[in-house]
């Protein structure tokens, strides 16, 4: 066998298995080499391949700006986020919002509130749509990340991100759901539309908390690579193959609101799959960009 056979084969296992080929670890380490890192690049290799895990947070804390692009700047920058995370902490704290005992998702909430001066005169107050998915996105930002510095940037930032990039992009993503749903398989959205069901999927869910509360944080954060590093169209095709990989499961249930709390939390065992073909499927319909190395 020669040396490019074995290297193909090397790469063909690694992929069935799971991750990718040594090569593309490698071509990211090189990009990681530089001290101006190039985010057109890294984008473009979040977009193409899933990221090593142990390259994961520093990736997406440049590509959400908690980190500029010069790295020799990154550890001065990181103090800065300590303590400023640390001053608005201890100034909830002596305005007792939050004490020991409260959960660290909400913590991180009220954090957020305090920072873009929402926070509430009262203590106990309903929760916005908004406020909803930011602790579901902390949520499950909570099991990827350790450091709870890391973690919050983390979350405000992505959610930054998801405001001011893809607000208003549920309607466009419900209608491409359905529009690439039907190319897959036209039978299981007449389904669907009969059990009056397609206006009624957990788009919430699915759109404006990037499936937070559904996938498990192992296969959420693959989509989230897709998702931080510019394409909310991913979220499209996660959902299509929920469908597709749970058909017939589907076509069982004849009303609108047993199908949806069957999709509102699906199968852990099913996701890393669905997640990979999902990607697939992206690349099928929306092409795969170039190499970025």
């Amino acid at each position: 066998m020669t040396e490019d056979s074995q290297r193909n084969f090397r790469s063909v296992y690694y992929e069935k298995v799971g991750f990718r080929g040594v090569e593309e670890k490698k071509s990211l380490e090189i990009l990681l080499k530089d001290d101006r890192l190039d985010i057109e690049k890294l984008c473009t290799f979040s977009q193409r391949f899933p990221l090593p895990s142990m390259y994961r947070i520093l990736i997406w804390k440049v590509l959400l700006g908690i980190l500029p692009p010069h790295q020799e700047t990154h550890s001065v920058v990181m103090v800065y986020r300590r303590e400023h995370y640390d001053d608005v902490h201890h100034a909830l704290q002596i305005i007792r919002f939050i004490s020991d005992s409260t959960p660290k998702t909400e913590v991180f909430l009220h954090v957020y509130h305090l920072e873009t001066g929402k926070l509430s005169r009262r203590h106990i107050y309903p929760l916005e749509p908004e406020d909803e998915s930011f602790l579901a996105i902390a949520s499950a930002m909570e099991e990827m990340v350790d450091d709870d510095v890391d973690c919050y940037w983390l979350i405000k930032n992505f959610v930054h991100h998801l405001d001011t990039r893809f607000k208003d992009s549920q309607p466009q993503l419900q209608k491409a759901f359905e529009h690439y749903l039907n190319l897959e398989d036209s039978r299981l959205v007449t389904h669907l539309k009969t059990c009056n069901a397609l206006d009624k999927l957990p788009y919430d869910l699915w759109f404006r908390k990037c499936f937070a509360g559904c996938l498990p944080a192992s296969s959420l954060q693959r989509v989230w690579d897709k998702v931080i590093s510019g394409s909310c169209k991913i979220l499209v095709f996660v959902a299509v193959e929920i469908l597709l990989t749970f058909k017939m499961k589907v076509i069982g249930l004849n009303n609108a609101d047993s199908i949806t709390v069957f999709l509102d939390k699906i199968p852990e065992d099913s996701t890393d799959p669905i997640v990979s073909k999902a990607i697939d499927l992206w690349h099928k319909h929306c092409g795969i960009p170039a190499h970025s190395v």
